[in-house]
């Protein structure tokens, strides 16, 4: 098995990263990724950058050095009714819609009150993923979260940035969210939460314990490329039929 995909990236334009697009891209290509989501922050996040710049990404390459490019955004979940820092106009156009909890977009809550925002997002027909659900700064109800995800079609991810070090007190809580979704056959994705370049492409942590787990790697999305861009095409034809 091999990791073909980095679905959560960030570049110098999230404010409080390191590298640019280029950078990251060359890094990806460098170990062997054939998929790079990138993933800006949403407005709500400090140095984040304006909305405009989401509705702009439409004019960067489908394609750079034989690395496939996701055009994405890490949206902040805002309240407990699940709004998202982006308008939805913008979200229908973006390939790849990973939302999470961040301080900067919502005052962590009660177990209830979290859990209530994201199973809200999730109802969202333009997110794609829930990001770093193990943050210990906003306890949830994994396995509701997960029933919820698998049902909507949203992928949960395991965050690598997590694991090393980025949201302390995140190992034994994302450990607990991949044995449950082992359990209930839950699809689930890896993302690096790149801030540098030599992080793109840096998943070994994260799938780890995934396969310590036990989830099989049909319910791994970044090990195969047909099924990276199977599901891409059916959440881009979900959003569609939702602007019918």
């Amino acid at each position: 098995m091999r990791i073909i995909a980095d679905m959560h990236t960030h570049s110098l334009v999230s404010g409080h990263a390191y590298s640019t697009l280029q950078e990251n891209l060359r890094a990806a290509k460098a170990r062997g990724l054939l998929f790079m989501a990138t993933t800006e922050h949403g407005p709500a996040m400090p140095g984040a950058p304006h909305r405009y710049y989401f509705g702009n990404l439409r004019v960067l390459p489908r394609e750079v050095d034989g690395v496939r490019l996701l055009k994405g955004v890490e949206a902040n979940i805002l309240n407990t009714s699940g709004e998202l820092d982006l308008p939805d106009r913008y979200l229908q156009r973006l390939e790849y819609v990973a939302a999470g909890l961040h301080e900067e977009g919502m005052t962590p809550g009660t177990q209830e009150e979290n859990t209530q925002a994201i199973l809200a997002a999730i109802k969202n027909p333009y997110v794609d993923a829930i990001v770093h659900p193990g943050n210990p700064r906003f306890p949830i109800d994994f396995l509701q979260v997960l029933l919820a995800a698998a049902e909507a079609g949203v992928l949960v991810e395991i965050n690598n940035s997590s694991l090393i070090g980025s949201r302390a007190g995140s190992s034994d809580r994302c450990r607990e969210i991949a044995g449950l979704a082992a359990k209930h056959d839950v699809a689930v994705v890896l993302g690096s939460d790149a801030h540098w370049s030599g992080q793109v492409g840096q998943l070994d942590k994260a799938f780890a314990m995934a396969l310590e787990a036990g989830i099989p790697a049909k319910n791994i999305l970044n090990l195969d490329a047909t099924r990276v861009e199977d599901f891409v095409e059916q959440r881009h034809q979900r959003k569609q039929a939702t602007l019918s």
